[in-house]
């Protein structure tokens, strides 16, 4: 399939082209024509795969086909959980629409309230924005809701978690005379994305993308085990300094991030990092240098790396392990994006030991120990504690309970 066999308007496929696509992704050709059709949409997708473009095309092409008649606000309103993701939206929108008329603005946190005033004061036609900003110009009647005809939440799981939740609800009614409405999502499995789906959707469609071989990522994933924290850091610049081209190396906290780089400094190893509560300002700065290959190591705690999208991530380093196990998949899913081939090493120390198996089974990927010649480890694989059986499951299976 073709994106003219999409029926999609020859300034959008020109576009397309422009940008290097030549054909839809699997959750591409499943959201335009059903969005196409006028249908709410609820779909999930992995990362990489053309999930940023499966909402835009079908969102320009509605436009072009409806072109507005008056000058007015916002016609195209999509959300996101971030800033970053909002700014990497709001330029594949730019990019879309580079050969039709349309108007594309953004307004996230951590930019300033004038610039936001010359975006709003636009005819604008798709806005991209963050929740907590856009409602507090809902608030302050800055912004006006009520001619979306369109509104698209994407990344709903994690709008969900940072608490978002009541914010988008109420956006969502301010904006109660649209027509049309999609809720991209990770996963659809958890009851808050459910519950999220049934307040904001009308009758939506389930998509589920079963990407391609092309589309899946390809990520190498093992962990290395650490006797203690010296090891650990002869692991990781060992690591950095002989197998990695670019990497993003995850920490749990901002003071272990911070304890880090210091660390890489004295080892001559050149990093940018992120963390939360960090300036827009410099949080852009840092990951411009980390894109351009300027600094090629990214330190990031979790709260901090939510919705970054870096092309071309050689590796992800998981220096300290995750809470969770979601919050794995979530990290590694930054490397080998749209079909490239990518790495995720783990530094595992005997207390985030219990944190290999429980990845492995979320993300049904095996994860096996390596070791580096050099830099064996002294202590032997920890053993993880099987659960306990509750009385209530071993009464279950005894004789005398089936009587």
């Amino acid at each position: 399939m073709t994106f003219e066999q999409l029926e999609l308007d020859d300034s959008l496929c020109q576009a397309v082209a422009d940008m290097g696509f030549t054909k839809p992704t699997s959750i591409q050709s499943l959201v335009i024509p059903a969005a196409m059709e006028g249908r709410d949409i609820l779909a999930s997708a992995p990362t990489g795969t053309g999930k940023t473009a499966a909402f835009l095309l079908p969102a320009c092409q509605y436009l072009l086909d409806f072109p507005r008649q008056e000058p007015g606000a916002t016609r195209i309103l999509i959300l996101t959980p971030t800033r970053e993701l909002a700014i990497q939206v709001y330029e594949q929108a730019c990019q879309i629409t580079r050969h039709t008329e349309l108007v594309c603005g953004v307004i996230t946190g951590g930019i300033n309230y004038g610039t936001d005033k010359e975006t709003l004061g636009q005819n604008l036609d798709i806005l991209v924005a963050t929740p907590g900003r856009l409602f507090e110009h809902v608030e302050k009647e800055s912004a006006d809701c009520r001619a979306i005809e369109c509104l698209i939440l994407d990344e709903a799981d994690r709008m969900l978690d940072m608490g978002f939740a009541g914010i988008v609800n109420q956006i969502a009614a301010e904006a109660r005379w649209r027509k049309h409405n999609m809720l991209f999502s990770a996963t659809l499995e958890s009851g808050g994305v459910k519950r999220f789906a049934k307040e904001i959707l009308n009758d939506p469609v389930l998509l589920e993308a079963d990407p391609s071989r092309k589309e899946k990522a390809k990520i190498h994933q093992w962990y290395h085990l650490a006797d203690n924290l010296e090891h650990k850091r002869a692991l990781l610049v060992h690591i950095l300094k002989n197998q990695v081209t670019n990497a993003i190396v995850f920490v749990k906290t901002r003071e272990r991030l911070q304890e880090l780089k210091g660390f890489l400094d004295s080892q001559q190893i050149p990093a940018c990092w992120l963390q939360g509560e960090m300036p827009q300002d410099k949080r852009n700065a840092a990951l411009a240098r980390f894109k351009s290959n300027e600094v090629p190591i990214l330190l990031a705690t979790d709260v901090a790396a939510r919705g970054i999208d870096v092309p071309n991530v050689s590796h992800v380093i998981n220096y300290d392990m995750p809470r969770t196990a979601d919050i794995y998949v979530h990290r590694v899913g930054r490397t080998g994006r749209a079909g490239a081939k990518g790495t995720a090493i783990s530094l595992v120390e005997a207390h985030d030991f219990e944190m290999v198996g429980k990845a492995s089974r979320y993300s049904g990927e095996t994860l096996k120990a390596r070791v580096i010649d050099e830099l064996r480890p002294k202590n032997k694989t920890p053993k993880v504690p099987k659960k306990k059986k509750s009385k209530k499951s071993a009464a279950k299976k005894s004789p005398k309970s089936r009587g």
